[in-house]
């Protein structure tokens, strides 16, 4: 499908263990009050039954802000659920396979990490590619090492459709990060890890709709 890349703007990573205290659907819900234009259940850790479960339960939340919902790496709970769409990893489900099993109506993302990978993203597969890490983030151990901003502006340049930055960014990063060139910003612990997530994410949305009048 062809997106709109305002979507991509603030784009929020859940995770469960941050968003313990105030739990993932209301931190969600905060979240898009907030101004996230877009959110990703992410859970390394849980079933498929639950991401279904969890998903289901976002579902309307999201909806209701007309904020797409996607899932990271299990495209079975994306299809359960009918969320908008799923993430998948370089190491995780081809995305050739993944377009195949959720059609061209849904929203397909894909992690990078290098100039190879983004030159070779398959733009009439994939919607949008995330590039990280910009910093070490402990949300994902799995990442190679960060790229920075030189990096991110780098990978940006060579990616042929969309793209997000990701890993340990904050709202002092949102100019920086903008100017590398891509079409938004994901975080995860600059508002699951807030004591305010409305707050957060309203101050992440100002200022980056600042740099963009």
């Amino acid at each position: 499908m062809a997106i709109d890349p305002n979507i991509l703007k603030l784009y929020l990573v859940t995770d469960p263990h941050l968003c313990a205290q105030l739990g993932v659907e209301k931190t969600v819900e905060a979240a898009v009050r907030g101004g996230v234009s877009m959110v990703q259940l992410r859970d390394k850790d849980a079933s498929t039954a639950d991401r279904i479960a969890l998903a289901t339960r976002l579902k309307p939340i999201c909806a209701q802000y007309q904020v797409p919902l996607v899932i990271n790496d299990d495209v079975e709970a994306a299809l359960q659920s009918d969320v908008d769409g799923v993430h998948v990893g370089q190491g995780d489900m081809a995305a050739s396979l993944a377009r195949t099993k959720i059609g061209t109506d849904k929203i397909l993302g894909l992690s990078v990490e290098t100039v190879e990978a983004a030159k070779q993203t398959p733009s009439n597969i994939v919607d949008y590619v995330g590039i990280s890490p910009i910093y070490p983030t402990p949300t994902k151990s799995d990442h190679k090492p960060p790229i920075g901003f030189d990096g991110l502006a780098t990978i940006c340049a060579a990616s042929p459709v969309y793209t997000v930055a990701i890993g340990g960014l904050k709202i002092t990063d949102c100019a920086r990060v903008m100017a590398a060139g891509v079409n938004g910003m994901a975080v995860v612990s600059a508002i699951c890890g807030q004591d305010n997530p409305y707050d957060a994410a309203a101050g992440l949305r100002r200022s980056l709709d600042a740099l963009f009048l």
